[in-house]
């Protein structure tokens, strides 16, 4: 049996390479040896303010972005999060459940909460409850996300128990999976914050749509070092950000790169980083025009995906009702198969 993945991202900003190396083709390559389920979370988005129609039109764009990149909707399911109900209805359930204090230790609320204050909404304070429903509805296995992510995977785990313990089994608890290499670019500006696709600054990312002349601008612009040896060094941040990029796009060796540049200046290793880059994103620009001419394509692969998981989402949902005792014996019991 493979192993279920459940994973998600949302429809906010321009998708970055960060995305790309450390979550998009992380996701492409394991569609051979796993059953995944991959999700536009929409409802997340909106714990912020989001412009209607640009929301409806970021989470098009952020489909064929997916689908152009490899996502292929005959070995992988990729869908709305809005379009399955039983999402929202799952998280009101979960909210139930989970004690005050478990969601103010949540570190990414505090930090989010501390700079927009009296503008911060409940649906931010309880999105914890939303991702665990996300996970949890689908029976997941493994959760693969960012370093900063995984207080939400143990949180659901956590919550998957306490419920568990109060009505019986019901949920499965999943497991966090880390990438083991580029699950955290850093910004090409500023080497010690993240790559961020929220980010207004014009050398801060190298965006997935951004044209050939953009992108060798960028990483013209990069911030290095004052050394000149090119080596996988944490220490110095600017220019081991620039070699791990050089390594997701490449698929070579950190010691067959550090043997490549040897005796190399940082504008030659610049050079060739940039082109591998353009060489991979062309033909993804490419196939996302084409996906684009046709935005009913987008709209059906998309709601195909809904209708496979749906089923899913309607047993595991009976079944929690019925341990909670909620709802009628007919609505209970008329639940599809999977």
């Amino acid at each position: 049996m493979k192993k279920r993945v459940f994973s998600g991202i949302q429809p906010t900003g321009d998708i970055h390479i960060g995305n790309f190396i450390g979550t998009i083709q992380n996701w492409v390559r394991s569609q051979e040896e796993r059953e995944n389920i991959f999700c536009i979370v929409d409802l997340h988005a909106i714990t912020l303010y989001q412009q209607p129609d640009e929301l409806k039109r970021n989470i098009r764009e952020l489909a064929a972005i997916l689908f152009a990149s490899g996502i292929d909707p005959e070995k992988s399911v990729l869908f709305v999060q809005s379009s399955v109900a039983e999402h929202a209805e799952l998280a009101w359930i979960l909210n139930c459940q989970t004690p005050m204090g478990w969601m103010q230790r949540m570190t990414q609320f505090k930090e989010k909460s501390s700079k927009q204050k009296d503008e911060v909404s409940v649906g931010l304070f309880a999105y914890p409850a939303l991702m665990a429903a996300d996970i949890l509805l689908y029976d997941t296995d493994l959760v693969p996300v960012g370093e900063d992510q995984t207080q939400h995977v143990e949180f659901t785990r956590d919550l998957a128990q306490r419920f568990n313990s109060l009505y019986g089994e019901t949920f499965k608890l999943p497991k966090t999976v880390i990438p083991a290499r580029g699950a955290r670019i850093m910004a090409l500006d500023n080497p010690e914050k993240k790559m961020s696709k929220s980010e207004d600054k014009k050398s801060h990312a190298i965006f997935l749509l951004d044209s050939p002349d953009v992108i060798r601008k960028k990483f013209a612009r990069a911030t290095t070092d004052s050394r000149t040896e090119i080596r996988f060094d944490e220490k110095r941040a600017a220019i081991f950000n620039l070699l791990t990029i050089y390594e997701a796009f490449s698929g070579i060796d950190r010691p067959k790169i550090e043997a490549r540049f040897e005796g190399k200046g940082y504008g030659d290793f610049k050079k060739e980083l940039t082109e591998i880059v353009i060489s991979k994103l062309t033909p993804i620009q490419k196939r996302y025009q084409e996906l684009t001419e046709d935005p009913a394509r987008i709209e059906s692969l998309l709601l195909k995906g809904a209708d496979r998981v749906r089923p899913l989402a309607l047993e595991k949902i009976a079944l929690v009702k019925e341990k909670l005792g909620l709802g009628s014996k007919r609505a209970r019991t008329s639940v599809p198969g999977p």
